[in-house]
Order: structure tokens, then C-alpha cells, then sequence
């Protein structure tokens, strides 16, 4: 018989009840996809929410009983006509009230206040217990992330679990990072993400978690170092990002994860496609795609094949680059999943278009590869500021290659517009190649504008 994690004075939480309403209104849609109408409904009404599958997920298994007030404006706006309590919810009285104070660190009442309260109370619980340095260090890095500054009234049991709280913290790190990164590029992150990944192999490292939380950390700090590893990779730091990648990958073995193992291997894969190791990314991305096949997800094998479809594209292998697109978009059509990993939120049919685009660019198909970067901008979530600058670029660099310099000038000045949001190094080299090509056609009035626009912004 498995013993309580809860001391006797502090009675284990109640097991949540599914909410089988709100999953029922998800329909056949993903929670990733889910989540993004999610926030595609907050932009409509002026609301600012950071929904992913995840979150999707803590929704639908019971663990928050009530969402916080800015979800519930996106939720019965989603949703008219209805109440929160026809979504599943329960009343928020009964959660928010006095007598529904959260008793242990891990109840479904401790996840129910507000984000800044939530927030507030991890900050301070990721802290206790650990050395003053360590902490100051916390406190540092974890509040660019959206965890605020300041000691806040923390839950005394919270207090007694620095490790599981900790986890969380890592968790809510590694989801501020993918949000920020999504609307405003890796470059300026970086170096800011890598202090809250040291934080965590701290944390990690001290022992003190029971086996189940320890896990949790494991993993949430396998995920982190893959993040930063995508920052490092998306600033052009590829050394660095090859080093954080190896780390994941010899975490995800090390706790036999096979889902934190695929995830790093399909990154690696997509590196070593971007510094000129073709051959690695098709061998990286296989054997991702060998980990990746008992965990249920036609999307991410899809993505997987992709990785590998840009390695043979890189050979020059077209044949093998067709069958495995082929392979993307057959596994693609198979839709959403529950196993899907909460990483995969960005891949849509705008990211499944846009690299086919760069599969037909490395082959020199610029007209294919043009088609292709077209539908990847027109269907792109806006949320998503960052590849809508990349496959802007993308789309630039393949009409100006061409032959058409008009529509690749066009292209190429929305890019420069959306480089001001965003900071991406990777994009950044994209426009300048453009420039680059352009330049015989520099005479030509809406070249020559862009041309200008372009030295501009470097000077």
C-alpha cells in the first residue's frame, strides 16, 4: 500500500473530477488547437491570456474548478448564452471562498486563484528552502518570465513542499518562454532563459523531492534546457544550442522519457539541418521518429517526418524527400490527439506549409517553395508573430530566386515591418540573403525602396 506524500496534519487533497462538459464542447479538435481559438477569442474582446494544451488539459481533468476572471470573459464570450456552471465549473464561491482555502500544495483548489496570486505564491514557495544565493537567483531570473516580484502571503503547507512547488515554477518558466519566443523571437531572451534553467538543475540536484515530484522536475527541466536550446538555436548560438539539446537527450535517457527524448531529438534534428549536417538531421530524425512511435501522436510523427524530409532535402535527395513529405502529410491528416505533446502547439497547416517551403528551396524548386510559403503566411495564426516573420522571409527569398523581384521586394519590406516586434536572428540572415539576390535588380523602383529600407535597419 502506497503511503500519503502528506503529512498527518495535512489531509491529501480530494482526486478531481473530470469535466466532461467543457471536453464535450472541445469537440474533435486538439487541445492545442482548442487552446489556440482560445486565444484567438481573448484577442477579439481585448483580453490577454497565455492558454496552451496544458492548461486545456487542467481544464477538462477537473484540476481547476474555476477559471480565473479573465478566462471566464474568454470562455463565456467562446461560448454565449451559457453560464460557467454549463461549461462544468463549479461556483466560484465555493472555491474562492474562506472555508475553500487550498489545504496542500497540489490541490485542485491551490491552482484556482488568479494568475498573479497563483504566480505570486510559486515565486516564493520555488524559494524556500534553498540558500540565499540560490534564491536570489530565483527571484532574478523567474520574474522576466512573468512570475512577479515581491514576497506575497504563501500558503504555510506550501511552504513545506519547496520541491513540488518548484516544479511548477520550472513548468510556468518553460511556458513564459515559449510565449514570449512566439511573439517576439528568441534574440534578448537567451541569455536571461539560461539563469532559470540553472535554477532549476539546482533544485534538481539538491535531492530533497520524493520520487513523483522528482520526475516532474526531471522532466520540466529537460523540457527548459530544450527551450533554451530553441533560443540559442533561433539567435544563431548552434554550439550552444547543440549543448543544451545533448542535455536533454541524455536526460530523457537517463529517466527513460520517451516523449522529452523525441522532443530532443526532433530539435537536434532540425539543427543539424540549419548548420549543414543533412545526413544528421535524416539519422536524428528517424530515430526520433523510432521513440516518438508508441506515444500515440500521428502530429508529432508528422512533424517528425518533416524534420527528416529537410535532411534528404539538404542531400539532395529528392525522391526520399518526397516520400517522407508524403509520409508528413498523410500522418498530418490524421488530426489532433489527446497524446499530442503540449510543445507541438505551433504546428498547424501554417507550420506543415511552411516547411515544405524550405524542403523545395534547399532543391531549388523556388517556384514550389514560393506556393508554399504563401499559404504558410496566409494561414498562420497571428499569435505566432515570429513565424509569421519567418515564413514572410521565406516567401521573399523564394520569389526573389524566381525571378520575381516585385512581389520578393513586397515580401521582403512586411518582413522588415514585422522585424520590429520580433528578434530572430535567423530571420533576420533570411532578409538579408533576399537583399542579397535583389541587388542586380536594384533599379527597379520597388526593389530599390526595399533595397533602402533593408541597409536602413542595419545601419
Amino acid at each position: 500500500m502506497t503511503s500519503s506524500p502528506y503529512p498527518p496534519d495535512i489531509p491529501a487533497p480530494p482526486s478531481p473530477r473530470p469535466n466532461l462538459a467543457f471536453r464535450r464542447l472541445r469537440g474533435q479538435r486538439s487541445p492545442g488547437e482548442f487552446a489556440a481559438a482560445v486565444r484567438r477569442a481573448a484577442r477579439e474582446i481585448g483580453e490577454c491570456v497565455s492558454c496552451d494544451a496544458r492548461y486545456i488539459g487542467r481544464v477538462e481533468s477537473g484540476a481547476i474548478r474555476c477559471p480565473n476572471y479573465a478566462y471566464e470573459r474568454v470562455f463565456l464570450h467562446m461560448f454565449p448564452g451559457r453560464s460557467l456552471t454549463d461549461l462544468g465549473f463549479a461556483p466560484r464561491a465555493s472555491v474562492r471562498g474562506r472555508s475553500a482555502r487550498p489545504r496542500g500544495p497540489d490541490s485542485p483548489e491551490a491552482t484556482e486563484h488568479t494568475h498573479h496570486e497563483e504566480s505570486d505564491v510559486r515565486r516564493r514557495a520555488f524559494m524556500t528552502g534553498m540558500t540565499g544565493s540560490t534564491a536570489t537567483v530565483a527571484v532574478a531570473t523567474l520574474t522576466p518570465f512573468g512570475l512577479p516580484p515581491g514576497a506575497g502571503p504563501a500558503d504555510a503547507a506550501l511552504d513545506r513542499y519547496p520541491a513540488r512547488a518548484g516544479a511548477r515554477a520550472v513548468e510556468e518558466a518553460i511556458r513564459r518562454i515559449r510565449l514570449l519566443d512566439d511573439r517576439h523571437g528568441a534574440d534578448g531572451l537567451y541569455r536571461r532563459a539560461a539563469a532559470p534553467l540553472r535554477t532549476a538543475f539546482e533544485l534538481l540536484d539538491s535531492g530533497t523531492a520524493q520520487r513523483d515530484t522528482a520526475d516532474r522536475l526531471q522532466a520540466g527541466a529537460g523540457e527548459l534546457a530544450i527551450s533554451v536550446g530553441w533560443l540559442a538555436h533561433d539567435s544563431g548560438r548552434y554550439d550552444d544550442a547543440r549543448s543544451h539539446y545533448a542535455e536533454a537527450l541524455a536526460m530523457a535517457r537517463t529517466a527513460g522519457d520517451e516523449a522529452l527524448e523525441a522532443h530532443a531529438f526532433c530539435n537536434t534534428a532540425f539543427l543539424a539541418r540549419d548548420v549543414g549536417r543533412p545526413r544528421e538531421a535524416v539519422r536524428a530524425a528517424q530515430a526520433a521518429a523510432r521513440v516518438a512511435a508508441p506515444l500515440g501522436s500521428p502530429r508529432l510523427l508528422s512533424l517528425l517526418a518533416l524534420r527528416e524530409a529537410g535532411g534528404w532535402a539538404g542531400l539532395g535527395d529528392r525522391p526520399a524527400c518526397e516520400r517522407a513529405l508524403a509520409r508528413a502529410q498523410a500522418l498530418f491528416a490524421r488530426g489532433g490527439a489527446e497524446t499530442d505533446p503540449e510543445w507541438m502547439s505551433f504546428y498547424g497547416e501554417a507550420e506543415l506549409a511552411g516547411l515544405e517551403a524550405q524542403c523545395w528551396s534547399a532543391l531549388g524548386d523556388w517556384r514550389r517553395a514560393a506556393r508554399e510559403a504563401r499559404r504558410a503566411v496566409a494561414l498562420q495564426d497571428p499569435h505566432f508573430t515570429r513565424n509569421t516573420a519567418l515564413y514572410t522571409a521565406e516567401l521573399a527569398d523564394d520569389l526573389a530566386r524566381s525571378g520575381r523581384p516585385d512581389e520578393a521586394a513586397a515580401a521582403g519590406a512586411r518582413a522588415l515591418g514585422l522585424l520590429r516586434e520580433v528578434r530572430s536572428s535567423r530571420v533576420e540572415g533570411m532578409v538579408a540573403t533576399t537583399a542579397r539576390v535583389l541587388l542586380p535588380h536594384r533599379r527597379d523602383p520597388g526593389v530599390a525602396a526595399f533595397l533602402e529600407r533593408h541597409a536602413a535597419t542595419r545601419r
